[in-house]
């Protein structure tokens, strides 16, 4: 992790750089996340207390995620939800996820939850950082998805 360091998008100095290095993610979620960003709507889609969770290594990106009261299942209770979770291909492999879920972590800690939530078709992912399944739950679009939770320590 030696010159590693978390930063919070809307925080960020540099905010313009960062929204560049998203745009550069492979996936759908990301490209979606990127123009949330771009067009100013995440907060009103999210909850206004959303922040956007950047492992940076230098100037480069290597992983990004999101801590939100909302996510993509409507209708609940649950929060906060950790969403739109991506490591850039070049860096997969070493865990890295795993300094922003526990930044996530002193975060609920600090808001006084119990549990971090994360909503997701993965099954195997999750576990490694200490998530247990949780439910199914229908999602915003009507699909089935896996509710996995965490404790905050």
């Amino acid at each position: 992790m030696a010159g590693m360091e978390v930063l919070e998008y809307y925080s960020s100095d540099n905010r313009k750089h960062w929204l560049e290095e998203i745009k550069k993610s492979d996936w759908g979620a990301g490209t979606y996340l990127y123009e949330l960003l771009r067009d100013n709507k995440l907060k009103e889609l999210c909850g206004a207390a959303t922040k956007v969770l950047l492992l940076v290594d230098g100037s480069s990106l290597v992983s990004f995620c999101t801590y939100a009261p909302q996510d993509d299942i409507p209708n609940t209770d649950l929060t906060p939800w950790v969403g739109f979770v991506y490591t850039f291909p070049e860096y997969r492999g070493h865990r890295y996820m795993g300094f922003l879920f526990d930044y996530a972590n002193e975060l609920a800690l600090g808001d006084g939850h119990q549990f971090i939530y994360v909503s997701t078709w993965e099954v195997g992912l999750y576990e490694k950082y200490g998530f247990s399944f949780l439910q199914h739950m229908k999602d915003v679009h009507g699909d089935e998805s896996r509710v996995y939770r965490k404790k905050v320590s």
